[in-house]
């Protein structure tokens, strides 16, 4: 499978003593998956803005030795990537602070044809990753810009895959209930964190909204407690399994336990293996990332999953 990522990767800001490293959502997401995707013949593409900066040129380094694409990166020359800073709490949870009003990623789709439109135009790619934070941080008409990009990819025989990360800095429950009912008409497997749908939707059903829009399979992740994926949605063979994540003694974050859970549930499920067993990856290596500061764990730390 050919996968391309949509969003925005930032300077993080983490740890104690403070350290900078790299982070976002998708870019977590794509990481993950190109560690576990290689002995599954999946190859991983990041589509996002940049500077022409030093720290921009790091990034760019540092996903290519991830063996991450990087030909759908768009640089902009007075631009600079986003910063965010993580405050860690002793049971493990955490507190996002954003400088990014003004970062390259927010002019992805601006003025000329991006890479990503290029690229979906010519076919490259089997599957196409955004999260809700991808369509948080455009402008109006830019989101409107990447629907059109998933309707034309879906209508091509790509699929679409959608993590629903919420966060409340970037727009408000109204504007992210109209995006996301703009996008799953389209998605073949949403990600559905559990709490960040309940802040933007309350406590509804969760498998009939998507169903109503039109997605086929939803994973919805709970935390500590059970996975319950619901597949086939569309048709009247619709099957719902419940898999117990793994607990873990020792908590030091849970930055990008959602993302790496997503990771591994696409490695396997992409692969062609049962949800329930895909989900059993997605468990095994959030457990092994939450053990680690910081979004991004060593890769021998994985040993266990790769």
């Amino acid at each position: 499978m050919r996968i391309a990522f949509f969003g925005e990767c930032m300077v993080e800001l983490s740890g104690q003593p403070l350290q900078r490293t790299f982070g976002g959502d998708t870019l977590n997401t794509a990481l993950y998956l190109s560690r576990l995707g290689a002995s599954r013949h999946h190859s991983v593409s990041y589509a996002t803005a940049l500077g022409v900066d030093k720290i921009s040129q790091d990034m760019l380094v540092s996903w290519q030795e991830e063996n991450i694409g990087t030909d759908l990166v768009r640089k902009i020359e007075d631009k600079l990537p986003g910063l965010y800073l993580v405050e860690t709490e002793p049971n493990g949870e955490r507190h996002f602070h954003y400088w990014r009003n003004d970062s390259a990623a927010k002019f992805y789709f601006s003025e000329q044809l991006s890479p990503l439109e290029q690229a979906i135009d010519s076919h490259l790619f089997d599957a196409l990753y955004i999260s809700g934070i991808s369509l948080a941080i455009l402008a109006e008409d830019a989101k409107a810009v990447l629907i059109t990009l998933l309707e034309k990819h879906k209508a091509a025989g790509g699929k679409v895959l959608f993590d629903n990360n919420y966060r409340p800095q970037l727009w408000t429950e109204k504007q992210a209930q109209y995006w996301y009912t703009q996008v799953l008409p389209f998605v073949d497997i949403a990600l559905i964190t559990e709490d960040d749908d309940q802040r933007v939707w309350g406590k509804t059903n969760i498998v009939e909204r998507c169903k109503q829009y039109g997605c086929n399979e939803v994973v919805i992740k709970r935390g500590c407690e059970p996975c319950k994926i619901v597949t086939n949605l569309q048709s009247d063979a619709t099957e719902t399994s419940y898999v117990a994540a793994n607990r873990v003694a020792n908590v030091v974050n849970t930055c990008a336990a959602g993302d790496s859970f997503a990771a591994g549930y696409l490695a396997a499920r992409l692969n062609g293996e049962s949800a329930s067993s895909s989900a059993v990856l997605g468990h095994r290596l959030a457990s092994t990332v939450i053990q680690y500061s910081g979004a991004i764990i060593p890769l021998d730390a994985m040993k266990d999953t790769l």
